[in-house]
Parts: structure tokens; C-alpha cells; sequence
């Protein structure tokens, strides 16, 4: 969880919202805090955002009214960014089936940075882990994935995933090789 000023100083709006804070650097969270609202005024730093619930893109740098419900939490998603999501787990070592799914908001680039180890042990300071490094570039519409350095593929070694780029899904299989993910 971070304040909106941690990434926006120079936005005083941004500075004054204390009732909204940033998932890491792309995910901004404006919970709905009275009883029996059903809409929520909240601001959008600059830049472009999309709703996480409906992919509706809107300009940043003002307030917006979005309708909520019990069900539903005010989540936006800042352009260029990646956000994989996984099948849910109840815990570390639960069998799930189903693909990960990479979701690209697209309008800038962005890069992110996967990584899984064994989730027990530490044995990532034996060099245990995986990371996969992904890079959207917004100008070609290509995502391109790589094995990160010092990095090596874990069970299972090849690896299915769902890129959503927008309404255009593409499922690809990752095997540790460098992929790149085109979209038109």
C-alpha cells in the first residue's frame, strides 16, 4: 500500500486524498467507507486509467463519480501497466487448475517482474526461483517474456498463460525460452 503522493508529489490533489492509496505502483484503491453508499467521488492522478471491473479507460488528472455496490470496490489501473492473476489458492501448496492470466493496460509501456519460488523454504537464496520478466511495448503491441537472469524455470517447466491485451486474448505456453507476444 502506498499514498498517492509517494508517485504523485507534484499533484496537490493527489497529496490531499488520504482516503485512496496505490497497489504498488499501478493500482490505485479508493474504498468506499459510508454506510450505504452507492457512489464514491475519488480522484485519478495524471495520465490514463482503467476501471479493473468494467476496462473502461478515463483521463487522470480529476475527479470522477463511480457507482458501487457491496460487491464491487473502486479499483483503477494505471496504462502500461501488467498485472498477472492466478487462479485463487486458499494456500502455498494447493493444486489449481486454470492458465495465469497477464492482463496489459494498454497507452504507455511497462515492465513487471513475476516471481514465484517454493513458498516454504529459503531455499531462493540457494537460487531457487523464477522470475519472468515482461515488457509491453505499447508503439509495436508486442509483450515480450523473459527468463529473468540468475533466474531458472520451476515445476511445472513449461508454463500455460492467458495475455489479455484490451478485448484480444492470446494463450501461450512458456517454457523458459523468450517469447514475444504480438497484438494488432
Amino acid at each position: 500500500m502506498r499514498s498517492l503522493w509517494l508517485h504523485y508529489p507534484d499533484d496537490p490533489e493527489a497529496v490531499r486524498r488520504g482516503h485512496e492509496y496505490l497497489w504498488g505502483r499501478d493500482v490505485l484503491v479508493a474504498p468506499v467507507v459510508e454506510k450505504g453508499a452507492n457512489s464514491r467521488r475519488l480522484y485519478l492522478p495524471r495520465g490514463h486509467w482503467f476501471d479493473f471491473w468494467t476496462g473502461e479507460r478515463h483521463d487522470g488528472g480529476r475527479e470522477i463519480e463511480r457507482p458501487v455496490d457491496l460487491e464491487t470496490l473502486p479499483l483503477f489501473v494505471r496504462e502500461g501497466a501488467i498485472l498477472p492473476l492466478g487462479p485463487v489458492k486458499q494456500y502455498v501448496n494447493e493444486k489449481v487448475e486454470g492458465p495465469l492470466t497477464i492482463t496489459v493496460y494498454p497507452g504507455a509501456g511497462g515492465e513487471f517482474l513475476l516471481y514465484e519460488d517454493d513458498g516454504v523454504s529459503f531455499n531462493y537464496r540457494k537460487g531457487d526461483w523464477m522470475g519472468v520478466q515482461l515488457t509491453w511495448n505499447d508503439a509495436q503491441r508486442v509483450l515480450a517474456m523473459r527468463l529473468a537472469a540468475g533466474s531458472h524455470m520451476r515445476p511445472p517447466l513449461r508454463r500455460n498463460i492467458e495475455v489479455k491485451v484490451g478485448d484480444s486474448v492470446k494463450s501461450v505456453e512458456f517454457d523458459g525460452r523468450s517469447l514475444d507476444v504480438r497484438f494488432s
